[in-house]
């Protein structure tokens, strides 16, 4: 990887590229501690820490990097806007005049990624008012009184004013940048934390011998996870597949053997991403305090979705699967794939071609996904397994769903820088 970086380096363009990159994360990371009007960043740092720390708040934070524990501009992060993606994604199945944008080619999709937008700034609006009165909940703004009702509408449009700047600084990034820049944000975002980890970690060394055992227990684990990540998001099932021979003339096309690849990991850390937002309804609700009494029977309720609670990662365990399940249906249609290898002369070996090879491909699909969606699963419940064990292990900030972000977005780059470099050393037909 620092050798595909170093050479891409060396070539002016993509350096220019690089740089932009840079910079644009660099806005990002400056908008990220500079707090809103009207918050006290020190009760909210204050408020993040210790035993009466919210989980679920400090989870928040390692994805926003760090932004929501400053009351930051940058507080929402990408957040909304991946939110808004998945959302937008998930209903063009549904509403068919969106499918058949999607379906119209790079006009269709500039409209989809119009509408984007304006979900990104709904979406915006919602967890910026859930922020609000959640830091109005906790005593962290500066103005008491009448004054909260200004101050709601000033942080409110600033969050949502932030949120709306993110996901232009992402575009940016698509446009002039190297790499997705929304993952790149992200990314940027969650390895912010690492200061935070690695103190944590030397502040557990120090208590005592058996939490030193901890400590190198964590940082094995950590490199162990990362390892596998990287081998699970490269594996492949490929499926054999035999096209069979033309004559046309004095020449003869097919015969040849080839395959059809599938991943394992097919829908990437989507699914995590979709389930840890569908859990985080139930935590905005308990910011709303007009609307859940505290003590109610609703509150008993929705305080089971605690992130350290046994029922909260349970569910989210089994919503990773369904999620997973529901990405690969709406993504891989086994019928059409079956169709497109009889119309151009493929088949796979001992299967017969039409719904006998779609029934096998979708077999196949189900085993592959699950064993993905497993993956998935295991890996984003593991912080939570371990902070079950002591309340020292509670405060450790880069969680399985993080690794799987930070892994596949380092890949991913790392891709993209070696596709440029290829398509810029071709010597073409005329060298």
């Amino acid at each position: 990887m620092w050798e595909t970086i170093k050479n891409a380096w060396k070539i002016p363009e993509i350096r220019k590229k690089i740089i932009f990159t840079l910079f644009i994360i660099l806005v990002f990371r400056v908008g990220s501690v500079i707090p809103v009007p009207f918050v006290n960043p020190e009760m909210i740092r204050e408020m993040s820490t210790g035993q009466s720390a919210n989980q679920f708040f400090n989870y928040l934070s390692i994805l926003t990097g760090g932004g929501l524990t400053y009351g930051a501009i940058f507080a929402m992060s990408v957040t909304p806007y991946i939110n808004a993606s998945i959302i937008i994604q998930l209903l063009t199945v549904v509403i068919k005049p969106w499918e058949r944008l999607s379906q119209q080619g790079e006009e269709g999709r500039k409209k989809l990624a119009q509408i984007t937008r304006f979900a990104t700034i709904i979406l915006g609006l919602i967890q910026g008012t859930a922020y609000f009165f959640y830091l109005n909940n906790n005593k962290c703004l500066s103005v008491t009184g009448g004054a909260v009702v200004f101050a709601a509408f000033v942080i409110i449009l600033a969050l949502t004013a932030g949120s709306a700047l993110v996901m232009w600084l992402g575009e940016q990034i698509d446009v002039k940048g190297i790499g997705n820049g929304i993952s790149i944000l992200l990314f940027a975002g969650i390895i912010s934390r690492g200061p935070d980890a690695l103190d944590y970690l030397i502040g557990i060394w120090n208590i005592s011998t058996g939490y030193k055992v901890a400590a190198i227990a964590i940082v094995l684990a950590f490199i162990a996870v990362i390892v596998f990540i990287v081998w699970m998001t490269g594996a492949e099932r490929r499926i054999p597949i035999q096209y069979a021979k033309r004559v046309v003339g004095n020449k003869q096309y097919g015969g040849q053997n080839t395959h059809l690849p599938i991943k394992v990991n097919m829908s990437g850390v989507l699914p995590v991403i979709f389930a840890s937002s569908f859990l985080m309804v139930p935590t905005i609700l308990l910011s709303f305090e007009f609307l859940v009494t505290k003590g109610s029977s609703f509150y008993k309720f929705l305080s089971l979705f605690s992130v350290q609670g046994a029922f909260y990662a349970v569910l989210y365990f089994l919503l990773i699967i369904g999620f997973a399940y529901f990405y690969t249906t709406i993504q891989y249609n086994p019928i059409e794939m079956a169709n497109n290898l009889r119309k151009n002369g493929g088949a796979i070996p001992g299967i017969r071609p039409g719904k006998t090879t779609s029934d096998f491909i979708a077999k196949i699909l189900s085993r592959i996904t699950l064993l993905g969606a497993l993956f998935l699963s295991v890996i984003a419940i593991l912080p939570i397994v371990v902070s079950s064990f002591g309340d020292a292990m509670a405060g450790i900030s880069i969680g399985g769903t993080s690794l799987l972000i930070m892994v596949g977005v380092a890949l991913d780059t790392v891709q993209n820088l070696e596709s440029q470099m290829m398509m810029r050393h071709y010597k073409g037909f005329l060298d």
